[in-house]
C-alpha cells in the first residue's frame, strides 16, 4: 500500500512539474510573441552609464596633425540584422571622436539612401559604413561609391560593413569580404594578435596582442591578402580562441585591414558588433588612426603582405 501511494505521490509531482514547464514556455512563447520588433529607423538611446565609458576610452588629441577640416558621413542603414548597441556606440563615439581630437567632423548620421547619392557625398571626405547589412544601393548610388574612393576620398567600414553588396561583386570587393559568419560570437571574450606590432596603425595596442569581448566575423568570396594590408588577426594559439572552430581550411581569420582603392584609402575594421569596442581605449585609439591614415593624414603602408 505505501508503495503504491509513493507510486502516485511521484506521479503527481512528475505531472505538476511538466505542466509547470508546460506553462512557463508558453509565457515565454507570448512574451516573444508580444515583443515589439526593432524599430531599424531609429539609433538606440545611450544610458549614461555606456556614454561615460565612451567618453572616458577617447585619446586626448588627433595622433596626425589634420590637412584640412575633414567632413564625415556616417550611413548606418540597416535592411539585414540590426546592431543597435554597434551603431549607437559606434555613432557616438565617432562623434566625441571628432570634437576632442579636431581630427575630423561628423557632418552627417543617416540612414537614408538620399546620402549616397553623388550630390551628396560630393560634400564629404570620408563615408563611414557603420554596422549596415543587406545594402543593395542602385546602379547610380554604386558609381557614386566607387567615385568616391577612386577619386581620392577615404571610406571606413565598421564590423557589419561586410555584411552588404551580396549582388554587387564590385562593392565587395571595395570592402574587402563578405561576411561569412561568426563563429566566435559575441558573448565570448577572444584573442587577437597584431601581424606588424611596428606598424604605425597599430600603436594604440603598444605591440601586444590583446583580448576582447565581441562577435567577430569570417569573410569569403572578395577576402583575400593579396589587395591589402592586415593589421590585426583572430590568434588561434590562445585556447579559448583556438577551440573554436571556423570554415576557412587556411584558419586565416582577419579582423582589421588597409588598402588603397584607386586614389583613395579604405579602413575596415570587424571589431564593434556591440558597445564594449567603441569603450575600450586601444581600440578608441585605433579607429582615431586608421580614420587618419584613409583621410591621409596619417602616414603608414599599406602596401599587401601576404
Amino acid at each position: 500500500m505505501t508503495v503504491k501511494f509513493t507510486s502516485v505521490i511521484v506521479a503527481l509531482t512528475l505531472t505538476s512539474a511538466l505542466c509547470a514547464g508546460v506553462a512557463a514556455a508558453q509565457e515565454k512563447a507570448k512574451a516573444k510573441a508580444a515583443r515589439p520588433p526593432v524599430a531599424k529607423d531609429k539609433v538606440p538611446d545611450l544610458f549614461a552609464a555606456d556614454l561615460a565609458k565612451i567618453e572616458a576610452a577617447l585619446p586626448a588629441s588627433a595622433t596626425a596633425m589634420p590637412k584640412k577640416q575633414h567632413k564625415l558621413l556616417v550611413f548606418w542603414r540597416c535592411d539585414g540584422f540590426f546592431h543597435g548597441g554597434g551603431i549607437a556606440a559606434g555613432n557616438k563615439c565617432l562623434e566625441l571622436l571628432g570634437k576632442k581630437t579636431g581630427a575630423f567632423t561628423v557632418a552627417e548620421e543617416t540612414r537614408e539612401w538620399e546620402a549616397l547619392d553623388a550630390a551628396n557625398l560630393a560634400k564629404f571626405d570620408g563615408l563611414v559604413f557603420n554596422n549596415t547589412t543587406s545594402l543593395d544601393p542602385t546602379p547610380e548610388r554604386k558609381q557614386a561609391i566607387l567615385d568616391f574612393i577612386n577619386k581620392g576620398k577615404a571610406i571606413i567600414g565598421i564590423h557589419a560593413a561586410t555584411d552588404n553588396f551580396k549582388k554587387w561583386p564590385e562593392g565587395a570587393k571595395l570592402m574587402g569580404g563578405l561576411f561569412a559568419g561568426h563563429p566566435w560570437g559575441g558573448g565570448g571574450t577572444w584573442a587577437f594578435k597584431l601581424d606588424e606590432p611596428d606598424h604605425p596603425l597599430c600603436r594604440a595596442f603598444g605591440g601586444k596582442g590583446f583580448k576582447l569581448q565581441d562577435e567577430i566575423y569570417q569573410f569569403k568570396d572578395a577576402y583575400t591578402r593579396a589587395d591589402r594590408r592586415v593589421l590585426i588577426t583572430l590568434d588561434l594559439s590562445d585556447p579559448v580562441t583556438g577551440a573554436v572552430k571556423g570554415g576557412r581550411p587556411d584558419n586565416d581569420y582577419a579582423v582589421a585591414w588597409i588598402k588603397n582603392v584607386g586614389k583613395g584609402r579604405l579602413f575596415y575594421c570587424s571589431l564593434g558588433h556591440g558597445m564594449i569596442p567603441f569603450q575600450y581605449a586601444p581600440v578608441v585609439q585605433f579607429y582615431l588612426d586608421g580614420i587618419q591614415w584613409a583621410l591621409g593624414d596619417l602616414k603608414a603602408d599599406a602596401t599587401p603582405k601576404k
